[in-house]
């Protein structure tokens, strides 16, 4: 049985667990053109190493960020959002100390 831990509710059963995607930076929606949108939209990063992505505890509808390495599988960390969304500055395009 795979476990991931959430900030929130702590360790878990991944089948607790719903995937959200990459965390990015969002283009702005009024000035973005419909291909910065649709890149976006459909198209992530594809690098070998460590990955933010987003993930939901479903059972409570918590909505946080996992570090994790793609080829591997090993979750690095797990946090809150605010964590890295209130420090002010937009999101680093790869995750501190991460490998690519």
């Amino acid at each position: 049985m795979k476990i991931l831990t959430c900030p929130l509710n702590g360790p878990r059963n991944i089948v607790e667990f719903t995937y959200g995607g990459q965390v990015k930076p969002m283009p702005n929606p009024t000035e973005a053109t419909d291909q910065e949108w649709a890149h976006y939209v459909f198209y992530g990063d594809n690098h070998i190493g460590v990955v933010r992505e987003w993930w939901m505890h479903t059972p409570s509808s918590y909505w946080f960020i996992v570090e994790r390495h793609n080829q591997t599988d090993e979750v690095i960390r797990t946090y809150d959002p605010a964590e890295l969304f209130d420090a002010g500055a937009a999101p680093a395009a790869e995750p501190a100390g991460g490998d690519s």
